[in-house]
């Protein structure tokens, strides 16, 4: 049974098993609930445990029924009747961003009612097997394109036709108050001119719709690249004509989620006077092969012979993957041909390229290829000013500061972020009180509260929880942080200096050392330092029994970090991952991994603003090729603590810890020979638990709860093991 906690904001409510029975429903029927006013929901079983008497209910099914305080509400069951059509309002950002086709899959299912919220969360509760693939994808679109507030947006219901409430299916015609719907039943999801508009009044009317490239920022040179081709083959096919070649109209936009690819595309088609039909990929996908290929053949007769026009298929890797192109594949590929023919334009974006089939870019297909870069520190300052102009900013705002501690943010996330922000100073004005007549602002401190909760869509995958601590909160390692903060600090927060300077950075550090003496410590210190994204993987994490599978997440892997960078790659137990080639018994996985870590390192593509960290307490099991200049060409060892850095971490674990007057950890560091860190850490944390043991009512740790601690810890460090690393350190200052 699924908890009522994964149920919020569905349209879900659940009633016990004999009060369905009693109503004659069934999980998933529609039922009419009564409050103050009247919505409608999808019934679904509560637990066995729950009560015969209530309802269960998220909050925005109370506030609709306006009850959120409480009272009595009423259950009924409710006529299935399918939307012909549903109208919506909402934010700006979220109307620019959401398709009516996409709208039209996050409300799959639910029952709308006029004057009701409701959210984008999909309603997978209670739902069709065969539309849960559907469901899926708009998950994933959602996400990627309107970034970490597509979770907690909330829409109107303007007007459901035929009756109040209403069940969205499939043929559902979705739009948003004032813009264009989704297709007709039976068509393909497009957005074409009135049938009787003219050329000229149907790219008016998309003119005002689109966005303007001004107001895309970090995509100017793309826009122009993009206006001057369609400029040319669109009214100046004359001058084309005469030098007896033409212009192929076919494009590959490339770029990560949510960086503007389709704004690019409708802001550039509104500039030349082209109509813009659009085309979402994964949902053609999901329906079955004729039915998919008849979708397509009637967008392209949408965009055949109607003057300026450009065919936008968004997500194109869902239409032709590359492991397994078939028969739709074949299909697209012929399309994509006949509209470049007929002078049409076919725009493709995705964020995968590495998943599209490769027989797209040929030449009369997508021989055109523009990348939308990730933007940097700069970049995203214009486009906070550009998110933020019609936000009342109080003086203490500091876009820059909130630019340089955004690196990987695409525009999606900053539109999130600044949302975030407007929600967070709502919040605060609502709880001081503050009169209507006084004028709301957003604080620096609404965006840093903002910053805490909202990741770049490019790091959902991360591993690594980024700790609150810094290289000043690091023990003695005097000559350890010098180090890593030149190697790694620099490159990721000065790389102009180092272009200045015709220098290219290091491109990795490998940091080995006694087990528990702080080597990842380092690495979240320093990601709390330098103001970067971190990836972190243990090394037999990336291992896979299928050949080509390991292959391929390493260069997934540092296909996200080019993507999020600036970036900290944490490879631990790197001993796992790159072993001494040659040496292997498992038919040469180890091997080829290698292979792909070492191409990926120091290969033909550039590394740009990427450093990678390794840690082991095995250096002599890592390949050589590994360790060379060009990779991880600074080996740092970290010593076990000597008493004085003892004292210091002991003093750090003990920060928040009340001990009592007659407790020396000066005197305790002294005594601890053979303790690492993780060990020190240990002996506090026992202390504590030794006062708790000898009363839950404790309220300080004394020294006699230490040596209680002191004997029950021991020390991890292996003499033997301490030896040979330092002798191995030894050699390698030698060299």
């Amino acid at each position: 049974m699924r908890p009522a906690a994964l149920d919020a904001r569905r349209g879900v409510v659940r009633l016990h098993p004999e009060v369905l029975t009693a109503l004659d429903l069934n999980p998933g029927d529609p039922v009419r609930l009564t409050g103050r006013r009247a919505t409608a929901g999808i019934a679904a079983r509560a637990e066995p445990g729950a009560s015969r008497a209530l309802l269960y209910a998220d909050d925005l099914i109370l506030g609709n029924l306006g009850v959120r305080d409480g009272g009595q509400i009423t259950v009924a069951p409710a006529p299935v009747v399918a939307a012909r059509s549903v109208t919506l309002a909402g934010p700006v950002e979220i109307i620019a961003a959401v398709s009516p086709e996409m709208l039209r899959l996050a409300l799959l299912g639910k029952v709308v009612t006029a004057g009701d919220n409701v959210s984008l969360l999909p309603q997978d509760v209670v739902t069709q097997s065969g539309v849960r693939a559907l469901i899926h994808a708009a998950r994933r679109s959602l996400a990627n394109t309107v970034g970490y507030a597509w979770t907690s947006t909330l829409l109107t219901v303007g007007a459901v036709e035929p009756a109040d409430a209403a069940l969205v299916t499939m043929d559902t015609v979705v739009a948003w108050e004032g813009g264009q719907a989704t297709h007709e039943p039976g068509s393909v999801g497009v957005q074409p001119p009135a049938a009787a508009a003219a050329a000229t009044g149907a790219a008016e009317a998309e003119a005002e719709a689109a966005p303007s490239v001004d107001d895309l920022p970090g995509l100017r040179m793309q826009a122009q690249e993009l206006t001057e081709l369609l400029d040319l083959g669109f009214h100046h096919s004359e001058v084309l004509t005469k030098l007896g070649t033409s212009v192929a109209l076919g494009v590959l936009i490339t770029g990560p989620a949510g960086s503007g690819k389709s704004a690019l595309v409708r802001a550039v088609a509104a500039a030349v006077g082209a109509t813009v039909t659009t085309v979402w990929a994964p949902e053609v996908a999901a329906l079955t092969n004729n039915d998919a290929a008849a979708r397509l053949r009637t967008a392209a007769a949408g965009v055949r012979g109607r003057g300026p026009a450009v065919l936008l298929v968004s997500d194109v890797e869902a239409l032709a993957p590359r492991d397994q192109p078939g028969p739709l594949s074949t299909v697209f590929r012929q399309l994509i041909a006949e509209l470049v023919r007929a002078g049409a334009a076919v725009i493709c974006t995705t964020s995968r390229p590495e998943s599209v089939d490769l027989a797209l870019r040929g030449p009369d297909l997508l021989s055109v290829q523009l990348a939308v870069a990730l933007p940097d520190a700069a970049m995203r300052r214009e486009q906070l000013a550009v998110l933020t102009r019609g936000m009342p900013l109080a003086e203490d705002v500091r876009l820059d500061d909130v630019a340089g501690r955004t690196p990987g943010f695409v525009a999606a996330d900053l539109a999130a972020l600044a949302r975030e922000a407007g929600v967070r100073a709502a919040l605060r004005i609502r709880s001081s009180g503050a009169s209507a007549d006084s004028t709301p602002t957003i604080s620096m401190a609404d965006f840093e509260a903002a910053l805490e909760v909202v990741r770049p869509t490019s790091m959902a995958q991360s591993t690594l929880e980024v700790a609150a601590v810094t290289l000043d909160d690091v023990g003695d390692m005097v000559e350890v942080k010098q180090v890593l903060t030149e190697s790694v600090l620099w490159p990721l927060t000065y790389p102009d200096t180092f272009a200045r300077l015709g220098v290219q950075p290091p491109r990795g550090v490998l940091l080995y050392g006694p087990p528990g003496c702080g080597k990842t410590y380092l690495v979240k210190a320093i990601a709390g330092t330098g103001k970067a994204n971190v990836l972190s993987v243990k090394g037999a994490e990336l291992l896979s029994k299928w050949v080509g599978d390991s292959e391929r997440a390493v260069r997934e892997l540092f296909r996200r970090a080019r993507e999020a960078a600036p970036t900290l790659v944490f490879l631990d137990e790197v001993d796992a991952l790159a072993p001494i080639r040659g040496q292997a018994t498992d038919g040469g996985t180890t091997d080829r991994v290698v292979a792909a870590l070492l191409t990926e390192l120091d290969g033909v593509e550039d590394l740009r603003n990427v450093v990678v960290i390794g840690a082991t307490n095995r250096p002599d099991l890592v390949d050589a090729a590994l360790l060379r200049p060009g990779r991880l060409e600074r080996l740092v060892y970290v010593p076990p603590p000597d008493a004085e850095a003892r004292g210091e971490i002991l003093r750090a674990a003990a920060r928040t810890v009340p001990l009592a007057g007659d407790v020396d950890l000066q005197a305790l560091a002294s005594s601890l020979e053979r303790f690492s860190a993780a060990d020190c850490a240990a002996l506090i944390r026992e202390a504590a638990l030794a006062a708790m043991r000898e009363s839950l009512e404790a309220s300080s740790v004394t020294a006699a709860h230490v040596t209680t601690a002191r004997a029950r810890v021991r020390p991890s460090l292996d003499p033997g093991q301490v030896a040979w690393l330092e002798t191995y350190a030894e050699k390698q200052a030698a060299r």
